[in-house]
């Protein structure tokens, strides 16, 4: 079958050798709780870059990225109860598993949703990832209360990225916390403020005596960071209310943690690969996630943030997306579309 992977990790993205056409085998039929899904549709994430500079092939077989997906299920493992063959999906996958720039993934039904109907295979791949980090973090890491939120105000960090563009909608839909949100261009500016923040500050100059200006403004008890370094640590440890909670994904510099002690503040990490790497007790709830996300988005409240498709699913397509991304200003997904 076709796929898109690389033998040599670490390899810039304007090297041809980056990512590589292959032709590898098809996966075996599924067994257990596996769907074999025939990919239509992939989007591309900060983490394909991190993995493509760091993850080596092993037992002689290349690397196959990919952290978005949209398909149909083909087949099912002997365990399955969740789908059936014919079934529309959308899943983030795994990191230790072969990704989704192929044209068929094995994955764990357990992590996977209901493929939303209203939209089409790529504007759905555009979702699973950045979804659940948000959902993740907002509701099981912060422990924002769904509908039970005012009087207080949540900080997101990371301008127009796509989890944050999930994130705002979602906080803005579940909860009744006053949204801001971080944007340092005009057209960062106007996407987050379409996504329903409330407010708007400027990252790229010092956050706490903007978010102070701003009138009324209830406590920030909540700031989600997607970017962080020790300029934004210290801007956060003056603005986080006490008592508050910091949630992180990125990878920063060591951070002192010492800033944070006298407001008793809590620190929280979200990975999304966690749950199905360690094939957690609560694994499913990934699979609810993915639905409750297809059901918000069927019902008009909330919307998928692809903003560009790079064509089909090849590799200098993929090159073509992950410099996009190196180059640190897109907004929203870029999605890809079949073979």
């Amino acid at each position: 079958m076709k796929a898109v992977g690389y033998w040599q990790p670490g390899l810039r993205i304007d090297d041809p050798q980056a990512l590589l056409d292959l032709e590898i085998a098809e996966p075996p039929q599924p067994r257990g709780r596996d769907l074999l899904v025939r990919i239509h549709a992939v989007a591309v994430n900060p983490r394909d870059i991190k993995s493509r500079l760091s993850i080596a092939p092993s037992d002689g077989l290349p690397v196959v990225l990919g952290y978005d997906a949209s398909g149909i299920v083909e087949a099912v493992g002997d365990q399955v109860e969740l789908f059936q063959p014919g079934d529309a999906v959308y899943y983030a996958g795994v990191l230790d598993r072969q990704g989704a720039n192929a044209e068929l993934q094995l994955v764990d039904e357990r992590i996977v949703g209901r493929k939303p109907t209203t939209l089409d295979h790529a504007a759905a791949a555009s979702l699973p990832l950045s979804s659940l980090t948000a959902w993740e973090m907002l509701f099981d890491r912060l422990q924002l209360p769904p509908e039970r939120a005012a009087g207080e105000a949540l900080l997101v960090i990371g301008g127009a990225g796509g989890v944050p563009s999930i994130a705002l909608q979602l906080a803005r839909q579940l909860s009744q916390v006053t949204v801001i949100a971080t944007a340092s261009r005009p057209e960062s500016d106007a996407w987050v403020r379409s996504l329903g923040a409330h407010q708007v500050v400027d990252h790229s100059r010092p956050l706490a005596e903007q978010i102070a200006a701003i009138q009324g403004l209830a406590p920030v008890g909540r700031i989600f960071s997607t970017h962080t370094n020790s300029a934004s640590w210290a801007e956060m440890a003056k603005i986080i209310a006490p008592q508050g909670r910091i949630g992180l994904i990125d990878d920063p510099e060591p951070l002192d943690l010492r800033l944070l002690k006298f407001k008793s503040v809590s620190i929280h990490w979200e990975a999304m690969f966690t749950r199905p790497m360690f094939a957690t007790p609560d694994m499913q709830r990934q699979h609810e996630i993915l639905n409750a996300v297809a059901s918000l988005i069927d019902a008009g409240k909330l919307r998928a943030t692809a903003a560009n498709n790079f064509g089909c699913i090849n590799a200098a397509n993929l090159r073509r997306a992950h410099a996009a991304l190196e180059g640190g200003h897109v907004i929203g997904k870029i999605t890809l579309t079949g073979f």
